[in-house]
């Protein structure tokens, strides 16, 4: 099983452990992009970062922390955005869902978002949705 149920999320987030959301493409034909969201515990609080990268893979090359930033004049670092932070792992998963239009459903454990990526490549890169048929997040200021 790919996806985190609720409580499973919750639990990776209380162990210190990061959970991600591939949300799909980003950027423009001329020059496309991919986004994912993740939610990393720290000592204090649960921050939520969002990577917006340049769409650099392909089928052997799925590793998209090594991609680089879509914008890079956006400040956004190579460790990607600080949209929000939170004191309990519940308001962070929410948070991060309220700012990218990310599903509850979608999370998965660190790293396993380069699957996501690899299923997105293979199935020929849909602007509208995953390959599963689940619509690709839409941010609530893009609604």
């Amino acid at each position: 099983m790919r996806y985190l149920t609720e409580s499973f999320a919750l639990g990776a987030l209380r162990r210190g452990r990061p959970v991600e959301q591939f949300l799909g493409p980003a950027g423009s034909p001329e020059r496309p992009g991919i986004r994912y969201i993740e939610v990393r515990p720290t000592k204090i609080r649960y921050e939520i970062y969002l990577h917006t990268l340049e769409d650099v893979g392909h089928e052997t090359f799925v590793d998209v922390v090594e991609f680089p930033p879509l914008y890079t004049d956006d400040e956004e670092e190579e460790f990607g955005r600080l949209v929000a932070t939170r004191d309990d792992p519940l308001g962070a998963l929410a948070a991060a869902e309220a700012v990218t239009g990310a599903g509850r459903g979608r999370w998965v454990n660190a790293g396993v978002v380069q699957d996501e990526y690899l299923d997105y490549v293979v199935a020929g890169r849909s602007a509208n949705s995953a390959p599963d048929g689940y619509p690709w997040a839409v941010p609530p200021s893009k609604r």
